[in-house]
C-alpha cells in the first residue's frame, strides 16, 4: 500500500512538471528546439521551407505600387494611409511553444494587411471581457457617444462657420438599417452597413455587379449575408475606440502585446484623415487593414507570439489575457459563411481550406499573403509572409508531413 501511495504522490509531482513543460511560453528571449526534439523531421521541414521560399509572391515589393496595381483601381481607391516596401518571403514554425525553424527576415517590421482585423476583434474581445460591451447581440448604436472629426477643431475659424452640417458629428448608425446592426454582425462581416467613412463608401470596396447598382441596391438584413469589406471593418474599429475612450494601439499594447513579451517595434496606423477628438485629445482611429494603407506594421516573430496566444485559448503563462469564452466565440462558424468566425479567424470547416490539416485548425489571414496558421491539435503555429496565396494549402501540408507519428 505504501508503494502505491508513494507512486501516486510521485505521479502528482511529475504530471504538473510535464504539463508545465508542454505549456512553454516564451519570454523576451524565445527558446529554440531542433525539429527532432519536438517530434518533427528536419529533412521534411526543410523541404517545406524551400517550397515556401520558392513560392514568394510575384507582386511588387513596393507595396504602394502593388496597391495601385490592384485595389487602387477600385472607385475611391486612392491611398490615404502609409505604405512601406516589404521584405523577402519569410516564416517561422513554432511547435510546443518553441521555435523550430525561421527563415527570411523575421524581425523586419512589415505591413500585415488584413491580419490587422484579428487585432481589431481582439480589442473588441478585451472590451467584452471587461463588461464595456454588455451583449454582442445588442445594437452597436446604443453604446456610441457623438464622434467629432478632428478637422472640425483644427481648421481655421472661417471654415468652422461654413455650410450647414459642418458642425455635426460622425453618426455611424444614423440610418434605420444601420440601427439594427449588432457587434456580432460587425465582427462576422455580415452587417451590410451602409455609408461612407474616411472618404470611402462601403460600396466602393470590392464592388460587384453593374456599376449602376453599387450605391442603390437593396440592403440585406444584418446577419443574413457575408461580405468582406474594409470600410465596415473601420466602422467596427471606430466604434470600439468610442467604447474604450482611448486609442486602440494603447489598449492592445497594455493588455496583449506587453504581457506576451512582444517587441517594441510594432505600430498600428490609421489614415491621414481618420483623426477624431476624444475627451479633449486628438486620436487617430486605426484601420482594420492595409486596403488603403495603414493597419498593423509588425514582425513575423510578433505575429507568431499572437498566434501562440490564440493557440493557447487566450492564456499566457499564469494570466488569462483573452477569455476562453471569447476565443470560442471567435472560432464559431458564421451561419452565412461557415469557414469564417470573428474577423479574421478563417476556419477549416469541413477541412476545405486546408485539406491536410485538422478541422480544428484556423488561420489569421491577410493580403500578401500574410498567414498565421494555428493548429491546436498539433500544438503548432506557422507564420508565412509574402507567399503566393494558392501555395498555402500545399505548404501547410508539407509542414504537417514533417510531424513524426509514434
Amino acid at each position: 500500500m505504501r508503494g502505491i501511495l508513494w507512486n501516486a504522490a510521485l505521479l502528482l509531482l511529475v504530471v504538473p512538471a510535464l504539463a508545465a513543460a508542454q505549456a512553454y511560453y516564451p519570454d523576451a528571449q524565445w527558446q529554440t528546439r531542433r525539429p527532432e526534439q519536438v517530434g518533427m523531421s528536419a529533412a521534411k521541414l526543410q523541404e517545406a521551407i524551400e517550397f515556401a521560399k520558392s513560392r514568394e509572391s510575384k507582386a511588387s515589393r513596393d507595396l504602394e505600387y502593388a496597391h495601385y496595381s490592384s485595389f487602387g483601381r477600385e472607385p475611391f481607391g486612392h491611398a490615404i494611409g502609409p505604405f512601406k516596401e516589404r521584405g523577402p518571403q519569410t516564416g517561422i514554425i513554432v511547435r510546443n511553444g518553441y521555435i523550430v525553424a525561421e527563415w527570411g527576415e523575421v524581425d523586419r517590421v512589415d505591413m500585415t494587411f488584413s491580419v490587422t482585423k484579428s487585432f481589431v476583434s481582439t480589442v473588441v474581445g478585451l472590451a467584452y471581457d471587461r463588461g464595456l460591451i454588455r451583449d454582442l447581440n445588442e445594437p452597436v448604436y446604443l453604446s456610441q457617444a457623438p464622434i467629432f472629426p478632428a478637422e472640425r477643431f483644427t481648421t481655421d475659424a472661417e471654415r468652422n462657420y461654413g455650410p450647414l452640417g459642418a458642425n455635426r458629428p460622425i453618426d455611424l448608425f444614423a440610418t434605420e438599417h444601420n440601427r439594427h446592426i449588432t457587434w456580432d454582425h460587425l465582427l462576422r462581416q455580415t452587417s451590410d452597413w451602409e455609408g461612407t467613412l474616411w472618404g470611402k463608401p462601403e460600396w466602393a470596396d470590392r464592388p460587384s455587379g453593374p456599376a449602376a447598382t453599387w450605391a442603390t441596391r437593396p440592403r440585406n438584413t444584418p446577419g443574413s449575408t457575408y461580405e468582406y469589406n474594409d470600410t465596415r471593418v473601420n466602422v467596427l474599429a471606430l466604434a470600439a475606440t468610442n467604447v474604450w475612450r482611448r486609442p486602440l494601439p494603447d489598449v492592445l499594447r497594455e493588455y496583449v502585446m506587453d504581457p506576451i513579451s512582444a517587441s517594441r517595434t510594432w505600430r498600428w496606423y490609421g489614415y491621414d484623415n481618420s483623426w477624431v477628438v476624444l475627451d479633449g485629445s486628438l486620436v487617430q482611429a486605426v484601420s482594420g487593414g492595409g486596403h488603403w494603407g495603414g493597419g498593423m506594421f509588425i514582425s513575423a516573430r510578433d505575429q507568431a507570439r499572437f498566434g501562440l496566444l490564440t493557440l493557447r485559448n487566450g492564456k499566457w503563462k499564469d494570466r488569462q489575457i483573452l477569455s476562453e469564452e471569447w476565443l470560442k466565440l471567435a472560432r464559431t462558424p458564421t451561419p452565412a459563411q461557415p469557414d469564417y468566425g470573428f474577423m479574421n479567424f478563417f476556419l477549416n470547416t469541413g477541412r476545405k481550406r486546408y485539406p491536410a490539416a485538422p478541422e480544428q485548425a484556423f488561420a489569421h489571414l491577410g493580403n500578401g499573403t500574410n498567414l498565421i496558421y494555428v493548429d491546436p491539435v498539433n500544438d503548432l503555429v506557422v507564420v508565412a509572409r509574402w507567399i503566393e496565396n494558392g501555395a498555402v494549402p500545399e505548404f501547410i501540408a508539407r509542414v504537417l508531413s514533417a510531424l513524426e507519428t509514434t
